[in-house]
């Protein structure tokens, strides 16, 4: 296994982050707003909890 300088690797990267398009920013975005959806419920129903002391 050969050993590749940082910057090498990085431009290689760069390179091919630029031919994906826009996959990986739609991924994000539905990871975002799942877990944005599931926080704001977890809220929202955390305080319907009765305390029965």
């Amino acid at each position: 296994m050969e050993h590749t300088p940082a910057a090498v690797w990085l431009a290689e990267a760069t390179s091919a982050a630029q031919h994906q398009g826009s996959g990986y920013l739609l991924r994000v975005v539905i990871v975002v707003m799942f877990l944005g959806c599931a926080f704001t419920g977890w809220f929202l129903l955390r305080g319907y909890k009765r305390k029965d002391d």
